[in-house]
């Protein structure tokens, strides 16, 4: 009784915190476990979100009609008490998963979503190791202490994670013999973010090199070893940006010090860049984004609408396939162009028969939108209130148009009149979208009077009450 007590414990606050980190560094997460403590333990289900349901086909498939995910088993008697070996990995559609073996539980495989604006899935599925590794280590040496505490230990892994995958890229591609140390690097390139300069947010670029790399930089000016600056000396760093703020060249740093500026083409693999650009930036390694940062933490966000909703709206709309491309890549450029400029607007995708009557600016003649400098100019009109509103012969038939309509439920005061004004036209215009990209970047759209991009408010379990079921019963329902 008391080890079952203990194991629901475990695995009630491993998966809170892992939810928890989770939905503070992308978009609110859920998280699962699939996971067998004796080898000849019946598979258990913990799934308190409701993450895992549609997918009972393929867990079936791979965990109970075949022996797929036993591949690769070792004795797990014979494993070092924290050593993890990582199994045989599950895809399913919309999420990602880490399986492994351990000593203290024979297999766990652990979920949660995977969002379409990520970075990198790297530092998702190191954050999903190490709450597996988590797991294993306070079931093999139980503390009440160190179990109650698992959820706030990953709560706050995000700079670990983002660590560990920015790692394991770099042991790919030079060996485990490196010297460039990551933490540091992370902790300044928060500090310098959060750092004005006479009012403003930094921009630019700092290239972390592997010093024994240093040679292959094409240093345009290279600073005497006495006068290198720390990157402890955030201040003096964040004055130094401003040599490189809009070029094409780069702060060079091996990682202690800020050793010149170079140019950004040819910087040698392995390179860790950080590209400040005011408010917000992003860490690549080499051209591979790893995540983003604001606010003094890092993120998963690409920080730029995928539109994912408004695609499957065009694809239930019975337009070619050639139509529906063109058109999606119209209302992508107007919406990048608004998060660019960091500007609301509000764009009506009208796909009924005969275009809908809106108050607004109208044109002698409809704008082709196929046109490279129409649609620059229809990224300037976006810009002044109101809505564009676009057909589905890829053009602009008007700007500036104000939307009406009854009120509806659903309404939310928390927004603005944007979004509000959406919700209520759409509800008595069947074959009309409206995607509304508000100034601080979240990026609403709207169908038939409802938000096809709402967040579900998810009421995360307060204790891990009852043992969770067996996959067998899990799947039966």
């Amino acid at each position: 009784m008391v080890a079952r007590a203990i194991e629901r414990q475990c695995v009630f606050h491993v998966a809170d915190g892992l939810r928890e980190g989770l939905s503070h560094f992308s978009q609110a997460s859920r998280a699962a476990v699939i996971y067998a403590v004796e080898p000849g333990d019946p598979l258990c289900v913990y799934d308190p979100l409701f993450l895992l349901s549609g997918h009972e086909p393929k867990l079936k498939e791979f965990f109970l009609d075949t022996p797929a995910w036993r591949e690769g088993a070792p004795d797990h008697r014979r494993l070092r008490q924290f050593e993890q070996i990582t199994a045989p990995q599950l895809s399913l559609s919309g999420l990602l998963s880490y399986g492994c073996f351990a000593s203290a539980v024979f297999s766990q495989t652990w979920f949660t979503e995977h969002h379409p604006d990520l970075c990198s899935t790297g530092p998702t599925l190191r954050w999903l190791e190490f709450a597996a590794g988590l797991m294993a280590q306070n079931l093999a040496a139980p503390s009440q202490l160190a179990i109650n505490t698992a959820g706030t230990v990953l709560q706050g892994y995000a700079v670990h994670a983002v660590r560990d995958h920015i790692v394991d890229l770099r042991n790919q591609l030079l060996g485990l013999d490196t010297h460039l140390r990551v933490y540091p690097i992370l902790d300044a390139v928060l500090a310098i973010s959060k750092t004005l300069e006479e009012g403003s947010w930094p921009r630019g670029r700092l290239a972390y090199v592997e010093p024994g790399s240093l040679a292959a930089v094409r240093f345009m000016v290279r600073f005497p070893d006495l006068e290198q600056p720390y990157l402890e000396r955030t201040k003096h760093v964040r004055k130094l940006l401003q040599a490189v703020e809009g070029t094409d060249r780069v702060l060079v740093s091996d990682g202690r010090r800020i050793l010149g500026v170079a140019d950004a083409a040819g910087l040698p693999p392995a390179t860790v860049l950080a590209d400040f650009r005011g408010n917000h930036g992003f860490l690549h390694l080499d051209a591979e984004p790893v995540c983003s940062f604001s606010d003094g933490n890092f993120q998963s966000s690409t920080r730029r609408a995928k539109l994912v909703q408004f695609e499957e709206a065009l694809l239930e709309s019975g337009l070619d396939l050639t139509t529906q491309h063109e058109l999606f890549k119209i209302v992508a450029e107007l919406v990048h162009s608004a998060e660019d400029r960091k500007h609301g607007c509000t764009l009506v995708v009208d796909l009924a028969a005969e275009p809908v009557p809106i108050a607004g600016q109208g044109m002698e003649e409809p704008l082709d939108l196929r046109a490279p400098e129409h649609r620059s100019l229809a990224c300037s009109l976006a810009r002044l209130d109101g809505a564009l509103h676009l057909r589905p012969d890829l053009t602009l038939h008007g700007f500036a148009c104000l939307l009406d309509g009854k009120s509806v439920p659903g309404e939310d005061r928390a927004r603005g009149a944007r979004y509000n004004s959406a919700l209520r036209f759409t509800a008595g215009h069947e074959d009309v979208t409206v995607v509304v990209v508000s100034s601080d970047r979240p990026v609403s759209i709207i169908r038939n009077g409802l938000e096809l991009t709402a967040t579900c408010m998810w009421k995360p379990p307060s204790a891990c009450e009852a043992d969770p079921p067996t996959l067998e019963r899990w799947v039966k329902g």
